[in-house]
């Protein structure tokens, strides 16, 4: 979700203190862009490496690592839901300006919580510029060795070994705060083929794409000042860096993660354009025993059900949709409608993020809980 402005703006002098920087463990050299544009190519039939691949690919054009999930806590009826994402955009500088304090890189993060019961949204951002080298200071970072991503005190980092990844995500905004480990209870998701996600009909529009599904979750949230430990709660964890995801046709998509209550998770996306036709989609169905089904761009489709306005963008959102997928027909149902997100000060997008329950294809029972995002509603989504 990078436009122009947003980055123009990022790239200005004073939005980062100049000596902020990042410390990694590459072994290549990250100043040299054609070097890491060879390593981070988006291509169909590469073998992605971990941990290397959990962490930055500086080379690409956009990346983000994005955690959703709901939540039960002490002294708060009914359910919370949070969002942290990160997100890094080259920005093709590295030539014209030399040096450390070149913006060769802008970091983003957004963060959002979610009281279902009480009818409450409240979300925050940040934005800084990084010159992608290997400067000690350790308050915005991107590591290219795993998943370890920081910024203005906001972080989410990877530990652990492989079979059993604990993402762990800190963060303050004066109206919230999280402390949270999210704790890996099933195998790495690999989406699309091995990892190789197609989002429009030309090959260059795909991402490398890898999930982690149904994690456990523990830790604490702050809100209405009080510090509040967590007592259950599911998490969804997506990977994904990409050199062109939009086709010119497109003007945003709409996605859903699920943890159903069997173990069993769901992906499914489409590309839209203008006219609110798919211009692609795709997803999968991993069910709890570990098999997967990956649906192609023509199983998958979306029908939208009741909408809600925004009464401070006016944009449109459908907050109800039917789904099918050849593993089910499933309806997905917004648990609050006023779950968007205005980040012009940062990413320069408006979009809808929000906790939702998938239900049985009558409507009358609930699978599970996840999250649903939409974009493009409020004008055509600029990367």
């Amino acid at each position: 979700m990078i436009t122009r402005r947003s980055l123009t703006w990022a790239c200005g002098l004073g939005v980062l203190h100049p000596s902020w920087g990042a410390t990694t463990q590459s072994s290549r050299p990250e100043g040299s862009a054609d070097t890491a544009n060879a390593v981070d190519a988006v291509r169909e039939g590469q073998v992605l490496q971990f941990p290397r691949d959990h962490g930055a690919h500086l080379g690409s054009r956009i990346e983000w690592w994005y955690a959703t999930g709901w939540l039960r806590v002490d002294k708060r009826a009914g359910l919370l839901g949070f969002q942290v994402t990160f997100f890094r955009s080259r920005t093709g500088l590295a030539t014209e300006l030399p040096g450390r304090l070149a913006p060769r890189q802008v970091l983003f993060a957004h963060a959002a919580l979610t009281d279902a019961a009480a009818g409450t949204h409240v979300h925050a951002d940040r934005v800084g510029r990084w010159a992608g080298q290997n400067w000690p200071d350790l308050r915005a970072r991107a590591s290219t060795q795993d998943a370890d991503v920081a910024l203005a005190g906001w972080t989410f980092k990877r530990s652990g070994p492989l079979s059993s990844s604990i993402y762990q995500t800190r963060l303050a905004a004066p109206a919230f705060a999280f402390d949270l480990a999210l704790q890996s209870t099933q195998a790495l998701l690999l989406q699309g083929q091995g990892g190789y996600s197609r989002k429009g009909p030309q090959a260059t529009q795909a991402s490398h794409y890898t999930s982690e599904t149904q994690l456990q979750v523990s830790g604490h949230v702050q809100i209405s000042g009080q510090r509040l430990p967590v007592r259950e709660g599911r998490a969804w964890v997506d990977h994904e860096w990409s050199n062109e995801l939009l086709h010119p046709q497109a003007v945003g998509w709409d996605w859903v993660g699920i943890n159903l209550d069997d173990g069993s998770a769901l992906t499914a996306y489409r590309v839209r354009r203008a006219d609110g036709g798919a211009l692609w989609a795709g997803g999968s169905f991993r069910s709890a025993t570990g098999i997967t089904k990956v649906f192609s761009q023509s199983e998958v489709q979306w029908t939208a059900g009741r909408h809600w306005r925004s009464p401070q963008t006016n944009a449109n959102y459908p907050v109800e949709w039917t789904i099918q997928t050849p593993s089910g027909h499933w309806q997905v149902r917004s648990l609050l409608d006023k779950q968007e997100l205005d980040s012009r000060n940062s990413t320069g997008t408006i979009y809808w993020e929000g906790l939702v329950e998938l239900r049985d294809s009558a409507g009358t029972a609930r699978q599970g809980l996840g999250y649903l995002e939409m974009t493009g509603y409020a004008g055509r989504l600029q990367l």
